[in-house]
């Protein structure tokens, strides 16, 4: 039965790293492109296990330090209409496959690298993680409460989304472009860059004025009664939303707060008394018994649940938010597509179990491989 998804004519080699570039692959996989892993060698264990990361796709392993690891990789990528890697800069080049050097030999080739400070700049070549570039790019300031350190949830802002969404969309553009003219470019997916782009409408809001930085003046800083996470009798947390004066008031109706004028919701100096009210209230049920009242209502309400209670949900039960591929769970793919949907997940490669079969398909006898193995090119 041929693959309906939408990405099958599509072939992507990624030079195995951390983060979000194994996450960026895995969406490009979930949709139907042939993923080949380049492994390390030395990273075959017998303890190694599937990775929810890496389904979807195939694991070569090869030591790209010798001369025949090298020229497996070249044959791949000379298959292959796009790559991903996501070394420190300088690190591809020393290993003999820059920009340049792929471009000399598959013009093509769209050449996708994602980093955390980007190529250029002063931090380019110092260490970081999620939560760094999340702080220097200015994100980090909206997400806090008055009095209160910024808090933002770990790798979600940084990696996945500035670094592996814009990682995915800059290929499938340049991919689209290379389509057209027959040539590939470089897809910089800085996520400092990605991070600041997803601000677009925090920073549209400050120009306006509409934007205060000031957490107790401005309602998605935590500041109001009715956007915030509530605690309940049971210890259980609840969120409210209600910032559309409509759902606001039926908020408060179904809060019994019938005292409060609705048209006051904006009033900030009332914002301290009334959150303490809500707060109070809140506290006076379980979460459960909370949830029984106002989830599906147009109070803008929802439970905070763990990862667990997320999954037994009856609305993201309904929906197949999440899957279970050999007693792991994962995420669903997304996003759904009508006519040509993604794959169904897989349990994900263990590091160099695909070696002999991409190696064969790649032209290498079994005599080939042997020699491979000896010099120790590949796993």
């Amino acid at each position: 039965m041929t693959d309906p998804a939408p990405l099958r004519d599509l072939r992507i080699v990624e030079f195995a790293a951390i983060g979000p570039g194994p996450y960026a692959a895995m969406l490009l996989a979930d949709m139907g492109a042939d993923v080949v892993v380049i492994d390390r060698s030395a990273d075959v264990q017998p303890r190694n296990r599937p990775m929810a990361v890496q389904r979807g796709k195939r694991s070569i392993a090869l030591d790209l330090k010798t001369g025949g690891g090298r020229e497996v990789a070249w044959r791949l990528l000379e298959s292959a209409d796009a790559l991903i890697e996501g070394y420190r800069p300088g690190v591809m080049e020393r290993l003999g496959f820059g920009p340049d050097a792929v471009a000399a030999r598959h013009p093509r080739l769209v050449y996708g690298r994602v980093t955390g400070w980007g190529r250029q700049g002063p931090l380019a070549q110092a260490a970081g993680h999620d939560i760094n570039y999340v702080a220097l790019s200015g994100a980090m300031s909206s997400a806090r409460r008055a009095g209160e350190l910024p808090l933002v949830p770990p790798t979600l802002l940084g990696d996945m989304a500035g670094g592996a969404m814009f990682l995915v969309f800059g290929l499938l553009c340049a991919l689209r472009e290379a389509a057209r003219s027959g040539r590939g470019q470089v897809v910089d997916a800085a996520m400092i860059d990605g991070v600041a782009s997803l601000g677009a409408l925090v920073q549209q809001m400050r120009g306006i004025g509409y934007w205060r930085d000031d957490p107790a003046q401005n309602f998605f800083l935590h500041g109001s009664p009715f956007y915030e996470v509530f605690e309940c009798a049971d210890g259980g947390c609840v969120t409210l939303g209600a910032i559309e004066p409509a759902f606001y008031a039926e908020l408060l109706r179904r809060l019994g707060l019938d005292d409060v004028d609705p048209a006051s919701q904006y009033d900030t100096r009332l914002w301290p008394a009334l959150k303490a009210r809500v707060a109070a209230r809140l506290r006076e049920k379980t979460r459960a018994q909370w949830c029984a009242l106002l989830e599906g209502t147009d109070a803008c309400f929802a439970p905070v649940l763990d990862f667990d209670e997320a999954a037994a949900h009856p609305h993201n039960v309904e929906r197949g938010l999440f899957v279970e591929v050999d007693g792991q769970r994962q995420p669903a793919p997304a996003p759904r597509l009508s006519r040509t949907p993604a794959r169904a997940p897989g349990p994900g490669c263990v590091i160099g179990a695909d070696t002999d079969a991409v190696l064969a398909a790649l032209g290498y006898d079994a005599a080939a491989v042997a020699a491979l193995r000896a010099d120790r090119a590949c796993a």
